[in-house]
């Protein structure tokens, strides 16, 4: 260890950054691999073993004595926190958890450079562990269906930026993408539209495809244990009560009105809402829920709640005596007795409710009613609210009612609503947001305590499908946007600099050039001046 009593200061390019490094002089030269590894970390080698045959054109082996190790220690407190520590002896990767271990992985990969052909690795002690429980990337496959191939590739991305959370949203206005064995119409019906619109919400161009696809039980299964290995928990989004048009288009009886829909080719909020009052209809989401949870692992199950129009209640005869009968005095307040409805079954079953923040029952849309939900008429207290609109205030005031909240407010978390978004000679209703500003969130905003700041559990990013019909045009919005909101998820707010951080993104711009997600023409990245 002589020789390395001395620590530079100078960053390394790591994303995201970890919250505790010490750089010493001199690297490790890195030829060969002989790691050491216990069988509970099986998992996290063979990973290792990939990224260094494809990365370095490096075969490890496998011995008792090597020159890298991996290993479970119970000292480090946080289970998704790791150390690293690279000296003259070799590598050590050590974690309490095998989800720690491979995030030490993550940042070990970025770590390798290559000089004068030789592969070598700088000495440092790195102790690093999240500032955030839940970092999520959401993937809207309702709107545009995008294959098994191209969430793998998401996933893999995902890990590497240490994101823990693949929020999938499946159902949709525009399409259903999930097979539900016991409501064979919902995919056979709900996954297709005939065409579909161009341009903004009030064009009347469209592009005159079909377009169709969903996911079958088996394929989900399959990515669920992919995304399992990537140490990545699948969180499925099934919307309900709004967003509802593809499942009515398919089990017409489903809706509030006798109308008879089709799956819509156009976007924006539509009006058809689940008749919630019908029992038929309750059974009906409880088997979707049934099926949907034998397939996702995960502790929690979100079921959308936003952006609920309730004209079709309010003209509803058989709502309006189900309401009177239940002692219910306002369509709003009939979410919210429907969205509990749906937390209690959930949690019959061990599991827990998620939602967009509508589901506090607080007015966000002009089009709901003027009528606030009583005092005593609030949101199941085991819910996690996911905010994504209104003001801050609206926040606050969860966390201090004591809810568990995920911060993807849209004014910097929208990935299609970065500046590669804009298509000239078109008008938009939203600013644009640029890397600078994705980068610059804090999921925490001023004003909480110290208690009610701990109810923030962490940042989730998202890709909304309306007007990104090919996977071109998502990558095109996703990269290098989330690696913004992954390193705001992890590192320490103090410890953000944008500087350091666009300078940190060689490695990762590199990696998706060489896989055509972008090309050098359409970065756009800047640092201050």
């Amino acid at each position: 260890m002589a020789g390395m009593l001395v620590a530079q200061t100078a960053p390394l390019e790591i994303l995201p950054y970890p919250n505790e490094v010490k750089v010493h002089p001199g690297h490790y030269p890195f030829m060969s691999c002989q790691l050491v590894y216990p069988n509970a970390l099986k998992n996290e080698a063979d990973y290792l073993k990939q990224l260094l045959l494809e990365e370095h054109g490096l075969i490890v082996q496998h011995t008792k004595q090597g020159n890298m190790q991996l290993t479970l220690s119970k000292w480090i407190p946080h289970p998704e926190g790791y150390r690293l520590t690279v000296n003259e002896q070799g590598i050590r990767i050590e974690g309490s958890t095998p989800q720690g271990v491979f995030y030490g992985l993550q940042t070990f990969r970025q770590l390798i450079t290559t000089h004068q052909g030789q592969i070598r690795i700088p000495y440092v002690v790195i102790d690093d562990a999240p500032a955030f429980k839940w970092r999520s990337f959401m993937l809207d496959d309702g709107r545009a269906f995008k294959g098994m191939k191209e969430v793998k590739q998401l996933l893999d991305e995902m890990a590497i930026l240490k994101m823990n959370t693949f929020h999938w949203h499946l159902t949709e206005d525009q399409g259903w993408r999930i097979e539900i064995k016991k409501y064979p119409l919902l995919t056979e019906i709900g996954a297709h539209r005939d065409s579909t619109q161009l341009n903004w919400y009030e064009s009347k161009v469209f592009d005159g495809k079909p377009f169709d696809g969903y996911y079958t039980q088996r394929e989900i299964k399959e990515i669920v244990s992919y995304a399992r290995n990537l140490h990545i928990t699948v969180v499925p989004e099934i919307e309900m009560p709004g967003h509802a048009s593809a499942a009515i288009a398919a089990y017409p009886w489903l809706g509030s009105t006798d109308e008879k829909i089709k799956v819509p080719c156009t976007f924006g909020v539509k009006n058809s809402a689940f008749n919630v009052a019908d029992p038929r209809t309750r059974t009906f989401l409880k088997d979707v829920l049934d099926e949907v949870m034998e397939l996702f692992p995960s502790r929690i199950i979100h079921i959308g709640g936003d952006e609920v129009r309730q004209e079709q209640w309010n003209n509803s005869s058989e709502v309006r005596t189900f309401m009177k009968e239940k002692g219910i005095n306002s369509a709003a307040e009939l979410q919210m007795w429907f969205t509990n409805h749906i937390a209690s079954y959930l949690k019959s079953k061990g599991r827990i409710m998620m939602g967009w923040n509508d589901i506090t029952g607080d007015k966000l849309h002009g089009y709901q009613s003027e009528v606030t939900i009583e005092a005593g008429n609030q949101l199941s207290e085991d819910a996690v609210v996911q905010f994504w609109t209104g003001n801050h205030d609206l926040l606050r005031k969860a966390a201090k009612r004591g809810y568990k909240i995920v911060n993807s407010y849209f004014k910097y978390t929208y990935l299609n609503f970065n500046h590669d978004r804009i298509t000239p000679g078109l008008e938009y209703d939203f600013e644009p947001i640029p890397l600078e500003k994705a980068y610059a969130f804090n999921p925490i905003p001023e004003g909480l305590t110290m208690q009610e700041q701990k109810q923030i559990i962490g940042i989730g990013c998202q890709m909304w499908g309306e007007w990104i019909p090919q996977v071109e045009d998502m990558y095109r919005m996703i990269y290098p946007y989330w690696a913004a909101h992954a390193e705001t998820g992890w590192t320490d707010n103090k410890r953000k600099n944008y500087n350091r951080f666009v300078r940190s993104m060689d490695y990762f711009l590199t990696r998706w050039i060489d896989k055509n997600y972008i090309n050098s023409h359409n970065i756009g990245i800047k640092q201050h001046q």
